[in-house]
């Protein structure tokens, strides 16, 4: 009996890599909006704008990293300049004087995750067997997660430690990013890479788009509606600060999503290896919607607790789903570009949700910004049913 394949170090490492760089970006994150509006006196726009481009631009900027990748035929130094970028661009928080500081450092952390991360997506695919793919994907989103919700935790022991202090918690992010790039340099070893034909190719290219087949542009098309139903985190801290938690504690938000995140990623992951993809898709759409319902209609910090949780069960169901759809519906010479492409979708969507959602908070209220990402999920959800009806016979990977 043939044996099952194990997950490669390799995929191990950048696990590792990527929890200690979520845990630095948390350590900031999960504070962030909260000091823009009380610190730095910035509207509930002004952030939405902040979160959407700088999440905006890490999407689309993948476009060119994973397009230069699959030309290069190397994908770790790219990863390794990506987190580099990460890792100097944290001094600058501690900095921010204004939001245009703030805007200005996280553009710059934003482009280095855009830089590293369609290679790095895409190196994970390269040195992982197919039987195990989805399992790989769900394990690195996992130990991605396991520091994004670690980031929050230790944020709110060192503000209790330096009595509120956003600027000293700041600065000490700066150690874990440092810490993540070193162990990328050391710990990840790049396989050869496949034969190319040595031509340059434009980021968007007809013949790489062809090439990419209609079952991709279909899972493309899904992630960006998927980014265009989830906006901005930034926006569940500050829903909850609505509801009296104070600032010091604003981050057990990302710590309660980012734990059911972690929890259900690679379990999410083996099941993606198991069983209908689209099927997965519509459960985390439907999740999305029941958390936008309860977060549109609370009335106290139980009731956005549950919708918390019930976003960090939508992430699970379907970031590692996602990716592993868009690895197994790409030719492996252009999975860097395939990567690159499904991000600059989630971009441009992503900038339109988060802008949208701060509009809308600041005109008409909170609950008006989680009913429309609710009627947009609705709509992913109808579409992918409808889908699901049509590829009965022949469903894509």
């Amino acid at each position: 009996m043939k044996s099952h394949p194990s997950i490669p170090r390799g995929v191990w490492v950048l696990g590792f890599v990527s929890l200690l760089m979520d845990l630095s970006s948390e350590l900031i994150h999960s504070l962030l909006p909260v000091f823009m509006v009380s610190a730095l006196g910035a509207s509930v726009l002004m952030v939405g704008i902040v979160e959407g481009i700088a999440e905006a631009t890490a999407l689309i900027v993948k476009v060119f990293s994973g397009t230069l990748s699959d030309y290069l035929g190397k994908r770790k130094a790219l990863v390794v300049f990506g987190y580099g970028l990460g890792a100097v661009s944290k001094p600058i928080f501690a900095l921010a004087l204004t939001v245009p500081w703030v805007l200005a450092a996280r553009f710059m952390d934003r482009i280095g995750k855009g830089i590293r991360g369609a290679p790095r997506d895409a190196l994970v695919a390269d040195i992982t067997p197919p039987e195990v793919r989805g399992a790989a994907y769900g394990l690195r989103q996992s130990l991605d997660t396991v520091g994004a919700f670690l980031g929050p935790l230790l944020a709110i022991a060192l503000m209790i430690v330096w009595a509120g202090d956003f600027r000293a918690v700041f600065w000490f992010a700066v150690i874990p990013a440092v810490l993540c790039v070193a162990l990328l340099i050391a710990g990840v070893r790049e396989p050869l890479a496949p034969a190319r034909d040595g031509k340059a190719r434009l980021p968007i290219h007809w013949r790489t788009l062809r090439a990419l087949g209609r079952d991709y542009w279909w899972v493309v098309v899904i992630g960006g509606i998927f980014a265009l139903a989830r906006f901005s985190e930034a926006f569940l801290i500050l829903r909850a600060r609505d509801h009296g938690l104070p600032d010091t504690y604003a981050p057990l938000v990302l710590v309660v999503m980012n734990v059911v995140y972690a929890l259900t990623a690679y379990p999410a992951g083996r099941l993606a290896d198991r069983m209908s993809h689209q099927a997965l898709l519509i459960a985390g759409l439907a999740v999305l919607i029941v958390a936008d319902v309860a977060l549109a209609h609370a009335q106290g910090l139980g009731v956005v607790a549950a919708g918390v949780v019930l976003w960090g069960l939508h992430m699970g169901l379907t970031q590692g789903l996602l990716a592993t759809m868009v690895a197994d519906t790409a030719p492996a010479a252009l999975r860097g570009a395939a990567f690159g492409f499904f991000n600059l979708i989630s971009g441009i969507a992503m900038l339109i949700a988060s802008v949208l959602a701060g509009f809308l908070w600041d005109e008409l209220g909170a609950a008006t910004t989680f009913y429309a990402g609710a009627v947009i999920s609705t709509v992913a959800l109808v579409l992918l049913v409808a889908r699901n009806g049509k590829s009965a016979r022949s469903p894509i990977p």
